[in-house]
C-alpha cells in the first residue's frame, strides 16, 4: 500500500490552542511553540507529499486557525490536487473566516462534541462556554456551505450519552458521526480511569455497527481498529442492546453496510507533527521520520522508515494480535499497545476477542 503513497495525512500545523481538553495528546497550551514549521517549510512539505500522492490532507492542531497562513497553506495544498479538510475547535469560525476557508479550498471540517449537554462538553474541554461557542462557530460554517462531521471522544463519562450526541449530529446536519476511542497519551494519561472497559468497548462497537446501518448519516470509528473485526463477524453476532436510540432511519438510508480499514498506522495513514516529525499516528509518539533532516523528501521518509516497515509486517505482530485471523483487517491499536507495553508490535489491550488459534490451544 505504501508504494502508492499514503491515503490520509493528518498534519498538526500548530500545537497552540486556547482549550484545555482533558484528552489532548499534545497537552496543548495557548502560546507560541518554538520550532514550528514556517510557511516556506510548510510549502516544501506539501510539495514533497504531492510528489508521492494526492491524499486527504487533514489540517489539524492544536487549533490550526491560529496560524495566520492557514488559508494560504490550504489553498496551496488544494491546488496541488489534495482533498483538504480541517479540524478546528470552532471558536475562531466567524462568517468571514468560514468564507475564507471555503475560498481556500477546504472541503469539510470536523467539530468535536464530547457531551450531550453544555455542562458535560465544557467539563471535558476544560473551558466554560466551549459548547456554545463551538455551536456558534459551526453555524457560521454551515451558512458558508461547509460540509462537516461531528467527532466524539468516547469515555466512561459520556458513553451513555452517545445516542443523544448522535441525535444532535443528525439534527445539525452532519454528514458523519465519528467515535474516537480514547488513547491515554499526553494530557489524556490523566484519563486512564475514564477509559471504558474492554467489555463496554465491545458493546459500543456493536452499537456503532447498528447505527452505521440505520442512522441517516454515516457512523464510523477512529482508534477502534477491531470495529473491522466486529463488521466481519456481524452475520454471526447478536444485535447490540441499544439504550435510548436516536430517531434513526430504519430503512437503511444512511451509509449502508458499515466499513472499517482497521489500524492504518503506517499503512496508508501518516501523522506530521508541528515540527515536521513523521509518526504512524498522532497517538503513537515514536519518531518515524524527520522531514527537516530529510530535506523535506517525504517519499524517502515515508518509505524508508523502520517503524513504518515494522507496522506493515503483520506476521511480526505479537500476542493475541499475532495469532488473530483478523490481524490483516484489524491490526489492533498500535498506539495502545505502545502505551501499555512500550512495544508498538504488542497485542491490542482493549480487545476481548480470543483468536481461534488460541481457543484451540485452550481445548
Amino acid at each position: 500500500m505504501y508504494n502508492a503513497g499514503p491515503k490520509v495525512i493528518a498534519w498538526e500545523l500548530t500545537r497552540r490552542c486556547a482549550l484545555r481538553c482533558q484528552h489532548c495528546r499534545g497537552s496543548a497550551r495557548d502560546e507560541v511553540y518554538e520550532g514550528e514549521l514556517s510557511t516556506d517549510e510548510c510549502r516544501r512539505v506539501i510539495d514533497g507529499i504531492a510528489e508521492v500522492a494526492k491524499p486527504v490532507l487533514i489540517l489539524t492542531g492544536g487549533e490550526p486557525m491560529t496560524r495566520p497562513d492557514i488559508y494560504e497553506l490550504a489553498r496551496y495544498a488544494s491546488d496541488k490536487g489534495m482533498r483538504v479538510v480541517m479540524a478546528p475547535c470552532g471558536h475562531l469560525l466567524t462568517p468571514q473566516t468560514a468564507q475564507q476557508l471555503v475560498e481556500a479550498g477546504v472541503q469539510a471540517i470536523s467539530i468535536s462534541l464530547d457531551g450531550a449537554t453544555a455542562e458535560s462538553h465544557d467539563t471535558f474541554r476544560g473551558v466554560e462556554g466551549a459548547y456554545a461557542r463551538t455551536l456558534e462557530g459551526l453555524g457560521h460554517a454551515i451558512e458558508a456551505g461547509m460540509a462537516f462531521q461531528v467527532n466524539t471522544t468516547v469515555t466512561a463519562r459520556n458513553v451513555d450519552e452517545l445516542p443523544s450526541i448522535l441525535a444532535k449530529a443528525i439534527e445539525l446536519g452532519a454528514m458523519t458521526f465519528d467515535l474516537f476511542f480514547l488513547v491515554p497519551t499526553g494530557r489524556g494519561e490523566a484519563l486512564r480511569g475514564l477509559e471504558i472497559s474492554p467489555e463496554q468497548y465491545e458493546q459500543t462497537l456493536l452499537w456503532a455497527h447498528e447505527m452505521a446501518q440505520t442512522a441517516p448519516i454515516r457512523v464510523k470509528t477512529t482508534c477502534a481498529p477491531h470495529f473491522a473485526r466486529v463488521i466481519h463477524q456481524a452475520p454471526k453476532t447478536a444485535a447490540a442492546v441499544v439504550p435510548s436510540e436516536p430517531k434513526a432511519n430504519r430503512h437503511g438510508h444512511g451509509a449502508g453496510r458499515p466499513t472499517s480499514t482497521g489500524c492504518m498506522a503506517g499503512q496508508g495513514f501518516v501523522f506530521i507533527s508541528h515540527r515536521g516529525i513523521l509518526q504512524p499516528c498522532g497517538f503513537l509518539d515514536t519518531v518515524s521520520g524527520d522531514l527537516r533532516k530529510d530535506n523535506f523528501n517525504f517519499r524517502h521518509a515515508y518509505e524508508q522508515s523502520a517503524v513504518f516497515r515494522d507496522l506493515r509486517d503483520h506476521d511480526r505482530y505479537a500476542g493475541k494480535c499475532g495469532a488473530c485471523e483478523y490481524v490483516r483487517v484489524c491490526g489492533g491499536c498500535r498506539a495502545r499497545a505502545f502505551e501499555l507495553t512500550g512495544d508498538y508490535m504488542a497485542e491490542e489491550p482493549q480487545c476481548t476477542y480470543v483468536p481461534r488459534k488460541m481457543e484451540r490451544l485452550d481445548d
